[in-house]
């Protein structure tokens, strides 16, 4: 167990007049005990108490090691394990639920407790603290976009062959595997040519063609922690326009890097991108946020967005991913994970930019 991150949970659960609160996101729970649960189907809560203290609650299926550190209560699948946590609750107070809790347990709780409005989102409590990256956390980041770098270097080289993009998603699952990190943090987004204008395109059988946009989203996982990166390439030869959305999209990502600091939005952040892209005539074909924070998972808690009005702080680690989707024609993205330093920022991500074409 982490008793740092625990007693500063309940510190500011204190502090936010929560006297006790559910956790059932596996990543929460792994930043709070250095455990890995994956219980499918199954409940796994982490009740944390300002009185009582921590307890888990998990399937007898699932190994605890002896010296977890805090009590563990298993439940078998015959039990009703929403009643073992109902018992353990006080339900004259505010009870704080995860967001990722099943609703079907929500409902379970809220049917035997009652349901008068004592429920309330208490994610924000570990979405806060997660949100800041300490020394260590930092340190394997950084070694996650490093083997991120090596990655789409060695994927890019492979480009000629003509593979598929399916292929290609196969294939870079073995080098990660090469490299020493632990597989994918999200399904790759491979992409040639017009599939590119779909920025989550679901990679498939397509073939390279000259002339053809490149997109390559990729990230892995390396000691529990994400990578995410995006570069676009083109293949054999580049029309004039495409040229054109690529200047651009990589100039907007150059502006939302050099916008990030310490008490700077990330409204602002998103605005010095999006504004720029708006400007050249593309504004209508950039379609989503400027970027997310990421961590334990590939998408954390806060992003970088129109809506978003709160300070950026040293220790956040977000990406910049702006991009020019052209429907039946192309897309350009460019992507990277930067560090809020002190008095700016730190790129994570190393791999080349400029534009790339692969013969």
């Amino acid at each position: 167990m982490n008793q740092k991150r625990m007693e500063q949970a309940l510190r500011r659960m204190a502090d936010a007049n929560i006297p006790q609160m559910l956790v059932c996101d596996p990543s929460s729970i792994f930043y709070l005990t250095g455990e890995w649960f994956s219980p499918g189907e199954r409940l796994l809560v982490l009740l944390l108490s300002c009185e009582q203290g921590p307890q888990l609650f998990i399937n007898e299926l699932f190994p605890v090691r002896q010296d977890f550190g805090i009590p563990v209560m298993f439940y078998a699948d015959t039990d009703d394990p929403v009643g073992l946590i109902a018992r353990k609750l006080d339900s004259t107070k505010s009870i704080g639920i995860d967001k990722k809790w099943p609703s079907r347990f929500l409902l379970h709780l809220m049917e035997g407790l009652g349901g008068d409005g004592r429920y309330l989102n208490s994610s924000f409590i570990l979405d806060q603290m997660r949100i800041i990256k300490d020394e260590q956390e930092i340190a394997i980041m950084r070694e996650a976009a490093s083997v991120n770098d090596q990655a789409m270097a060695a994927l890019v080289k492979l480009l000629p062959a003509m593979h598929s993009e399916k292929q290609m998603g196969y294939l870079l699952l073995g080098i990660y595997e090469e490299l020493g990190s632990t597989g994918f943090s999200f399904a790759p987004n491979i992409s040639y040519g017009a599939n590119g204008a779909d920025p989550h395109h679901k990679i498939g059988d397509r073939k390279v063609n000259a002339d053809d946009s490149i997109v390559i989203d990729i990230g892995c996982r390396k000691r529990d922690y994400c990578s995410d990166m995006t570069r676009t390439f083109f293949f054999q030869s580049v029309t004039p326009r495409a040229k054109q959305v690529y200047d651009i999209v990589l100039a907007a990502n150059q502006r939302a890097i050099d916008k990030i600091k310490p008490n700077v939005r990330f409204s602002e952040i998103d605005a010095a991108a999006r504004d720029y892209i708006t400007a050249q005539g593309f504004g209508s074909y950039f379609t989503h946020r400027t970027g997310h924070c990421i961590g334990l998972d590939v998408h954390d808690w806060g992003d970088v967005s129109a809506a978003n009005q709160e300070y950026v702080r040293p220790g956040m680690i977000f990406s910049i991913e702006p991009g020019i989707y052209l429907p039946g024609e192309l897309g350009v993205r460019i992507e990277d994970l930067a560090l809020v330093t002190e008095d700016g920022c730190e790129l994570l991500t190393h791999y080349d930019k400029e534009l790339t074409i692969i013969k």
